[in-house]
């Protein structure tokens, strides 16, 4: 080393490969897992058993006891037998749930064969959607003990509590002129942005949906002087068109906004606060009901515990995302245009049917949505969020549609309806597991 350096000088290491990787490790994936344990027989000519039991602290989970039985019996091998280490690789592939498997056992019989090896993971994943059902029963049982009954339950005559089916609202990000969206179904309210109520030729699609749903405008979260002006040109015959039911604002200039802009229009409209006020305590939800709004939408980056709470207090109606991409920025900046040099002319690329992507270093596409009206670009999360909607007592589980068609859709509401949620690499359960 260069430089003026004596003996017994200290010396300050700058960089370490090892503290390096795991830093890189602690951001690069969920590691807050919920530790199991799990036994898996396989015997000849029976079906396949798996008993899972806690191997964790966490109170909710102390008393776990799962025991399932499949109907797939292995063959008797002819060439190449089912082995332990198989078995242990891929009941280990937890990475997309909050569970991990800290002891794995496997009495398994000599000489049998599984016919698809794509088996073990549909077992594992029954098993561990079994364990996420029986956190949320445990959940419930827990608050009705405390006798914390809201607006999500109805008491009857008898005395028995029955759920109510959970209202869908759904927000649909891009409109596509070649979708029928008359085929939608089962949902409560639509919310559109604001620059298709400017746009002829998207007309047609806005009245199917406002002769079917309540319709409501969705607010850009930056607004600028275009969009001003936009909204202040077109309210009056947008108003006179559709049967508007409200709005969901972005921000809190939005509230002074529509004040203004309704101050003689002698109709009230419905006021959503998206996700964007960052609601995370009582206090705020307090301050949002003495503005006048009528519905707020639970922050994407609350954990359990707290949307579990906020969903107790019964101040206001709530609101929260159950599917979707989660916008991760929103910028004042065209990414196209930049990377086009199209300046100062537009090309306008993002009014066309081609969808662009921002990639990372691990191959990682995030979503990228321009708006040629201001200038702004919204990025997404490369993975999609998908919850149980009836984990917690919500007024309102939202559903956020970025390129799914009409089918994909429709797959998507049954699931909320039945209170299931979408596996995979490409999925995420958010922050439902992490501190905050």
């Amino acid at each position: 080393m260069k430089g003026n350096i004596k003996l017994s000088n200290n010396i300050y290491k700058m960089s370490s490969r090892k503290l390096n990787k795991l830093a890189h490790d602690s951001y690069s994936k969920e590691n807050r897992k919920v530790a199991l344990n799990c036994h898996i027989t396989i015997k000849k000519d029976k079906p396949i058993n798996i008993t899972i039991s806690s191997a964790s602290n966490i109170q909710l989970y102390k008393d776990l006891k799962i025991n399932y039985t499949s109907d797939v019996i292995p063959l008797q091998a002819k060439t190449r037998p089912i082995d332990k280490n198989t078995i242990i690789s891929q009941f280990s592939k937890t990475s997309s749930t909050p569970y991990v498997f800290k002891k794995l056992e496997i009495d398994l019989d000599h000489n049998l064969f599984i016919p698809k090896l794509s088996t073990l993971n549909d077992l594992r994943r029954t098993v561990l959607s079994m364990v996420e059902q029986y956190a949320i029963k445990t959940m419930r049982r827990t608050i009705h003990k405390k006798d914390k009954l809201n607006r999500a339950t109805t008491i009857t005559k008898n005395n028995h509590t029955t759920i109510k089916k959970t209202k869908i609202s759904i927000l649909l990000n891009n409109l596509n002129k070649n979708f029928d969206y008359s085929k939608i179904d089962d949902i409560e309210n639509v919310y559109i942005p604001l620059k298709y109520f400017s746009m002829k030729d998207y007309k047609e699609i806005l009245h199917i949906l406002d002769d079917k749903f309540k319709l409501y405008i969705y607010m850009p979260t930056i607004i600028k002087s275009n969009y001003k002006n936009l909204l202040y040109n077109n309210i009056e015959t947008t108003l006179e068109n559709y049967n508007i039911k409200g709005f969901v604002i972005s921000n809190i200039c939005n509230i002074k906004l529509l004040k203004l802009l309704f101050k003689n229009v002698n109709k009230s409209f419905e006021i959503i606060t998206n996700y964007t006020f960052n609601v995370f305590n009582t206090n705020t939800i307090n301050e949002l009901k003495n503005l006048g709004i009528n519905r707020y939408t639970l922050s994407p980056e609350l954990n359990r515990i707290i949307i579990t709470n906020l969903c107790n207090c019964n101040s206001l109606p709530t609101e929260l995302m159950v599917y979707g991409k989660i916008p991760l920025i929103n910028m004042n900046y065209c990414l196209l245009g930049e990377t086009d040099k199209c300046y100062p002319t537009c090309k306008q690329r993002c009014l066309t049917s081609n969808i662009y992507y921002l990639k990372d270093r691990l191959n990682m596409k995030f979503r990228i949505m321009p708006d040629n009206i201001q200038t702004v670009s919204t990025v997404f999360n490369s993975k999609t969020t998908s919850i149980y909607p009836k984990e917690f007592n919500i007024d309102y589980a939202r559903i956020d549609i970025l390129d799914e068609n009409i089918d994909e859709i429709n797959e998507i509401i049954n699931r909320v309806h039945n209170n299931q949620r979408f596996y995979g690499s490409n999925y995420t359960n958010g922050n439902l597991n992490k501190n905050i």
